[in-house]
């Protein structure tokens, strides 16, 4: 766990910890239209291992980012979904798309 005072840098840096990089943002995005199975994920995400994927779920289900919900048949079917805490970071991707398209040509 973080030990930091609790200030502005505190806090930002408890985000990104919870958060974690680039991969968990694009996930987060990708979930914001709905549930998607792994596979699905894997496609949209096509630079991504499946190791990479795996470990960025299990992070992000681990803070509370996403639910991971099993199907028991044969072969299993997993389903991810973004929790009401995940679903706040909406505004925040929002307005670092709209920082992207101004700022990186």
């Amino acid at each position: 766990m973080i030990k930091c005072t609790p200030n502005v840098e505190c806090y930002v840096e408890k985000a990104l910890v919870v958060i974690g990089g680039k991969w968990s943002f694009l996930i987060i995005k990708n979930l914001f239209t709905g549930t998607k199975r792994f596979g699905e994920l894997r496609k949209l995400l096509n630079n991504i291992s499946p190791k990479t994927l795996t470990d960025t779920l299990r992070n992000l289900e681990a803070n509370g980012i996403l639910t991971r919900k099993i199907v028991p048949v044969i072969p299993p079917q997993v389903y991810y979904t973004l929790t009401p805490k995940g679903e706040a970071l909406n505004p925040i991707i929002d307005e670092m798309t709209t920082w992207g398209e101004t700022w990186i040509k």
